[in-house]
């Protein structure tokens, strides 16, 4: 398990259920190395401004991740972590490396919509 203070995912079961059952959903797989340890942090940072999404971290090494690992959207991957983004349950972005905040909330924000808008649509 990841030493984060995001909600982890261990098997492929829970990976499922989570993107089933949760509309938007970014999950940071990776290690605890310098590449992805930012990301997490940026993910710990944004999780109460982006209430709408459901974030989550995955240790790249266990053989459960191959639900990550073998994903047709990253294939070619070089670098950690990967980064999936899911919508209603489908891959909707995927990137691998060492990400920004500028980044990931640009993706959040294209993906899932910005939190203040998402709020005012909901409430009307």
């Amino acid at each position: 398990m990841l030493y984060t203070n995001l909600k982890h995912i261990e098997t492929a079961a829970d990976h499922q259920e989570v993107i089933s059952e949760n509309e938007n959903v970014m999950v940071c797989c990776g290690r605890m190395g310098p590449m992805c340890i930012p990301v997490y942090g940026i993910m710990e940072e944004l999780e109460d401004e982006y209430d709408h999404v459901s974030f989550y971290d995955m240790e790249f090494d266990n053989p459960e991740s191959h639900v990550i690992r073998n994903a047709p959207e990253c294939r070619g991957f070089m670098g950690l972590p990967y980064v999936v983004y899911y919508k209603n349950g489908r891959i909707v972005k995927a990137t691998s490396s060492i990400q920004s905040m500028d980044q990931v909330k640009e993706i959040l924000d294209s993906e899932f919509g910005v939190p203040n808008q998402v709020e005012s649509h909901v409430s009307r």
